[in-house]
């Protein structure tokens, strides 16, 4: 017998269809449910000719999806969860966190633009697409002499502005080409090393968004739910808690568990005027999430900013 129909708010993008449809497929397949897929324009999509950090507010992407799921239109919003906010609306709760992807980010290069060596392989003085500012203070940090140019758009339309030759390379997510299998014959795709170049936080995890008092959806929605993921999404937006900000704050995070050990990476672009003077970074393991993530904290807030890859760190 199956359950009553869930309603799954989704924005309208093709990553963003991928996720809520991967939910809706197990959630019909495994758990035997009537499932419903309903699309909701945020302000993110609206607005996509600004940078993120010169757009007021927070939660671009989550804003609406959070306001339809109150007022009862939806029953589940699947979210990337680095696109959401630390703390949940009143009302709200995380019912499930998990599938995590690459963690990776991707670098795409135009061939004419492919250098030789390097940590990121590409010719001094080209021109790199992103709006992230965590991004792009660790691609100073690797090279100054890129030119950074502002990159908005959903996944497939960053590819093809690249392939138009707006940029000479761009910084995306590796889980969100993965997911979609997008065509990148003819660029040069190289997936950088998570310790050198970090991650969002929660980079490739999905959140499943739901109402706090509605008992019978949590009861499914909660078998979904990756004790692995969740701990890693406890450690790296757990720091990024302490700054009480949102995907504007450049701050990258890698996060690993083995042998009964946590271990979080973590670093903070510093600005300087217009630009970037370096980045602060910190490197600590134990054994309890609340205690590695306070540690993380103070060993940022204490560090010297170093200006170049080429220093000591």
């Amino acid at each position: 017998m199956t359950s009553e129909k869930m309603v799954i708010g989704t924005r309208g993008s093709e990553l963003a269809l991928y996720q809520a449809n991967f939910i809706k497929d197990i959630l019909i397949g495994q758990h035997d449910c009537s499932v419903e897929i309903k699309i909701i324009k945020t302000t993110g999509d609206k607005i996509d000719n600004l940078p993120f950090d010169k757009m007021e507010g927070k939660g671009f992407f989550t804003k609406e999806l959070e306001e339809a799921l109150l007022s009862g239109e939806i029953d589940l919003a699947v979210h990337s969860l680095k696109d959401q906010m630390t703390s949940q609306p009143d009302g709200l709760t995380l019912g499930a966190v998990g599938f995590r992807a690459d963690s990776r980010e991707l670098l795409l290069i135009r061939p004419e633009a492919v250098a030789e060596n390097g940590f990121l392989p590409v010719k001094d003085g080209a021109v790199l697409g992103t709006s992230s500012a965590r991004r792009q203070c660790q691609v100073f940090f690797h090279n100054p002499s890129f030119k950074i140019k502002d990159l908005r758009g959903n996944v497939p339309t960053r590819v093809r502005r690249l392939r138009d030759g707006n940029y000479d390379a761009i910084i995306v997510a590796a889980a969100g080409l993965d997911r979609l299998e997008l065509d990148l014959s003819g660029l040069k795709a190289v997936r950088l090393d998570p310790g050198e170049f970090l991650p969002a936080p929660a980079q490739g995890i999905l959140g499943i968004q739901m109402r706090r008092d509605d008992k019978k959806t949590a009861e499914v929605v909660a078998r979904l739910n990756s004790d692995e993921a969740e701990l890693q999404s406890s450690l790296e937006r757990g720091l990024l808690a302490r700054y009480d900000s949102g995907c504007t704050l450049p701050l990258g995070v890698e996060s690993d568990l083995s042998g009964g050990k946590m271990r979080l990476k973590a670093v903070l672009g510093v600005r300087s005027g217009d630009s970037w003077s370096g980045l602060k970074c910190a490197d600590v393991s134990g054994d309890n999430p609340e205690q590695v993530v306070t540690d993380t904290y103070n060993q940022l807030q204490e560090s010297r900013p170093i200006a170049n890859s080429r220093d000591q760190r």
